[in-house]
């Protein structure tokens, strides 16, 4: 099993920054990618950003985040990251932070990121 905390989440104006984190339960090396997707009430959950933690791995955004988001992992505090930057207020939404390991998805209990003035 593998369990992961999420934190960083909050109201932000927009063109603000906000960082999230992901600590899962084991060590991120396990892991063959991990990431966030997010989710607005009567929407389908989307993709965020995921990077692929094995060897030569990529990172992969969705187009409405380029430029704008930045996943990354900390081997130190075994910890990966989003960093958030120009918000708007289409980015309001839960995100929930997912690991990849041994063929399956786990996933984080959520954090709410609201963007308004």
């Amino acid at each position: 099993q593998v369990q992961l905390v999420e934190s960083g989440g909050g109201l932000v104006q927009p063109g603000g920054s906000l960082t999230l984190s992901c600590a899962p339960s084991r060590s991120i090396s396990n892991f063959y990618g991990m990431g966030w997707y997010r989710q607005v009430p009567g929407k389908q959950r989307e993709l965020v950003a995921e990077k692929i933690l094995a060897a030569g791995g990529s990172t992969t955004y969705a187009d409405s985040v380029k430029g704008r988001f930045t996943i990354s992992r900390d081997n130190a505090e075994n910890t990966v990251r989003l960093q958030m930057n120009s918000l708007k207020p289409e980015d309001t939404a839960i995100y929930y932070c997912f690991a990849k390991f041994l063929y399956s998805n786990y996933w984080g209990q959520g954090t709410q990121v609201t963007v308004s003035s």
